[in-house]
């Protein structure tokens, strides 16, 4: 069954022909789509393509942004080794000046402690071969009683 509808187009004033539209009812239900294996060929080619094109463009990106991500931490660990070398600096400057011996018989003047009179040191290693900078190491001596 159709069912029609009526309109009529109006330009101006005047009233030109009617317009019908009829709606028709169809069944699609029937109908089987036939496969097609060269346009499935085609489709699994297109997809493959799209793959690679998608895989390169991820590749391609990753690359880019790990190269800008190095570069920021190239930055910041050359900023930290100019901090740390001015530090060293400071330290070794610092250093110097707790080392002076000037400083240092100052200090002890003024705990009281006074310079060492002549035969009051007295020498452990005097006789050794050894590195005077090396370890010492204890030496087990026998005291014998004396009666």
């Amino acid at each position: 069954m159709a069912a029609a509808a009526w309109h009529s187009t109006v330009i101006g004033r005047r009233t030109c022909a009617p317009e019908i539209y009829i709606a028709k009812r169809i069944d699609n239900s029937r109908l089987v789509k036939v496969a097609d294996p060269g346009r499935k060929q085609e489709m699994l080619h297109l997809t493959i393509a799209l793959a690679v094109l998608f895989a390169l463009v991820i590749g391609y990106a990753w690359q880019h942004f790990s190269a800008i991500e190095y570069g920021y931490r190239i930055e910041a660990l050359r900023s930290q080794r100019d901090s740390l070398g001015e530090l060293n600096r400071a330290l070794r400057l610092e250093e110097a000046s707790l080392r002076d011996p000037e400083r240092i018989d100052a200090l002890a003047q003024q705990m009281g402690l006074v310079a060492p009179q002549a035969g009051q040191i007295i020498r452990m290693d005097s006789g050794d071969d050894r590195d005077p900078g090396g370890p010492v190491m204890a030496k087990v001596s026998v005291v014998l009683p004396q009666y």
